[in-house]
Parts: C-alpha cells; sequence; structure tokens
C-alpha cells in the first residue's frame, strides 16, 4: 500500500493534481481540502489509498490519514465505491460525516450527487458504530445511540419497524421480523437491533 507521497506538484486540477515523486508524476485524485494544500511549483504531501482493479491503478489522495481512514470505511457500506467514498467527503468534512452517521441525518448524506434517500438509510445503518463518535464544540462526547435508557420493549420494535419499513420491506415482514430480534436479542441498542433484524430478513 502507498500510504502517502511527498513531491513537488507538478499540474492541479479541479478533482486532481499530479505529484513528481523521484521524476515520476503520480496522477492523484483528490478531495477538495487535500488540494487545497497543493500548490503548483512546490513540495506538497498527501495521505493516499491505493484501489487496484483487473484494468486500472487508482491513486486517492487526502489531508491527513484520518480523511484517509474514513475513506475506506465508508466502502464497507454497501454500494459505495471509491468514486462515491471521495464524493461524500468532497461534500463533508470528517466531523460532519461523523455526525450525519451519528445523529442519522440521511437528509444531509443525500446531499451528496448519487445518494438517494434509501442509499443515506443503509449508508447510516452499516455505518453506525463503525466511525469514532463525533466530538462536540464543547469536548464532550454526544449520547450514546439507540433508545433512550428505560425504553420499552415494545418502543424499540416500533422504531425497529419504522426502519424497516423506510428500508422498503412491507410492514408485516417487518413487523415479524421485530418482534423477534427484539424477543431473543440481549442488546437494547435499537441500531443493532435493526441491523439483526435486517440480517434474519435477508435470510428470509
Amino acid at each position: 500500500m502507498i500510504a502517502f507521497l511527498t513531491g513537488r506538484v507538478a499540474a492541479r486540477g479541479a478533482g486532481s493534481a499530479v505529484i513528481d515523486v523521484g521524476g515520476v508524476g503520480m496522477t492523484v485524485q483528490c478531495t477538495p481540502s487535500a488540494l487545497s494544500r497543493l500548490h503548483v511549483g512546490e513540495t506538497g504531501t498527501v495521505s493516499t489509498s491505493l484501489i487496484v482493479r483487473e484494468d486500472s491503478l487508482t491513486l486517492f489522495g487526502f489531508a491527513d490519514d484520518d480523511e484517509r481512514h474514513l475513506f475506506e470505511q465508508l466502502q464497507t457500506a454497501s454500494g459505495v465505491g471509491p468514486r462515491l467514498a471521495l464524493a461524500i467527503l468532497s461534500v463533508h468534512s470528517p466531523a460532519g460525516l461523523r455526525q450525519a452517521v451519528a445523529t442519522e441525518d440521511t437528509a444531509a448524506l443525500t446531499r451528496v450527487p448519487g445518494i438517494g434517500r434509501k442509499g443515506a438509510q443503509r449508508i447510516v445503518l452499516e455505518l453506525a458504530g463503525k466511525l469514532e463518535s463525533p466530538v462536540l464544540t464543547d469536548g464532550t462526547l454526544p449520547p450514546a445511540e439507540g433508545a433512550p435508557a428505560g425504553a420499552s420493549d415494545a418502543a424499540r420494535r416500533a422504531q425497529v419497524v419504522s426502519g424497516l419499513v423506510n428500508l422498503g420491506w412491507s410492514a408485516k415482514d417487518a413487523e415479524a421480523a421485530a418482534a423477534a430480534v427484539t424477543a431473543e436479542s440481549a442488546s437494547t441498542d435499537v441500531a443493532v437491533l435493526l441491523r439483526t433484524a435486517l440480517r434474519r430478513l435477508s435470510r428470509a
């Protein structure tokens, strides 16, 4: 893996830069924050992730290791490839992305070209718990996700049903899956219950 590049910036375009590393011009597809730090004729450094395909080798560049980490984490969600992951990081900062996932702000994610409502819901669901919690402006962490303390099984089940219906499952199937997972699972976290219900429905 190529973790970073340091060299003279030979060219810079709308979404990419060419960095001269030891006499070899390396084209890097970059986030806006990475590009803002690169100036033609000057030495620049970008964190990188190399994507290998049968017919191509593509380097993606980031302002720092945190952006690169989120780029790689985004691709663990269904339907998110490197181009879409880069688009997400072009619209949202790392802190903004973490906040959107933690607060289930699907509207923020649909501002990314190529992501619709269902795609945003899927990203939130699959990345829940995988990204570090965002730190608030006062330095504290936000409340844990899931149902409020003391919430009843009925309240959690209703949230799971709502999530499944929003993802396209019928109300009948959603009710059955939600009832099963809330009865069988020891978890009281709605996000965990929803993922369990989705796996159950996918196997059916």
